[in-house]
């Protein structure tokens, strides 16, 4: 799996869809284009998250799509991830490399450029920038980096050399700005999670990116 060739990436957070399961929702996400599911779903415990990454490992490699787990390298090993995502107060990127070894693909999130060198340095194949235009999906971020805004977007990816996702408010209409401004793509929680139609989100999702590829 290489970060590069990602687009859109769906964050899931069942709590928030519009009643659907996050296997509905993912698998729909797929059908409509999605390059990666990260398996989040905050709040929930550890037996949880395992039993429906089993269920999302099995949808995701029958459609070639990447599958990662957030915060937990554990639930990562258990289903035979491709990866994981990590935040600033999660165990560091340069462990979870040890841990996964290097086929893994390790993400990041970050919200200053010392933090997405950093990232870098220690071995991150991606990073996760944001929150760009705000969010009510992570309860933990805190005031000042919740809309940090496309100048960050375009300060990191001047940085470093791996692929940018922005992350924290993006919706179809916004994307195309996101990566204007430097960004190899967009990861979404609400856009699609949200939607009556996720198919026809993610579809949608993926014509503004490659909308804003053109500019």
């Amino acid at each position: 799996m290489n970060a590069k060739s990602w687009r859109t990436y769906l964050v899931t957070q069942e709590s928030l869809s519009s009643k659907k399961t996050t296997v509905e929702v993912a698998s729909a996400a797929i059908d409509g284009g999605v390059d990666v599911v990260q398996l989040r779903e905050k709040d929930t415990d550890a037996g949880w998250r395992y039993e429906l990454g089993l269920e999302l490992r099995e949808l995701t490699a029958e459609a070639g799509v990447a599958l990662l787990v957030n915060d937990r390298i554990d639930i990562a090993q258990a289903i035979d991830a491709d990866g994981v995502h990590l935040g600033q107060s999660d165990l560091p990127v340069g462990v979870a490399r040890d841990l996964l070894g290097t086929e893994a693909v390790i993400g990041c999130s970050t919200s200053t450029v010392e933090e997405a060198t950093e990232a870098e340095a220690n071995g991150a194949d991606y990073l996760g920038v944001g929150a760009i235009y705000g969010t009510d999906s992570k309860k933990n971020v805190p005031e000042e980096k919740n809309g940090t805004g496309l100048g960050l977007v375009s300060e990191i990816t001047a940085s470093v050399s791996i692929p940018v996702f922005g992350i924290g408010g993006v919706t179809a209409s916004n994307a195309p700005s996101v990566v204007e401004a430097g960004a190899t793509g967009v990861a979404v929680v609400s856009e699609i999670t949200g939607a009556e139609n996720p198919e026809t989100a993610a579809r949608g999702l993926e014509a503004a990116v490659s909308e804003g590829g053109k500019r």
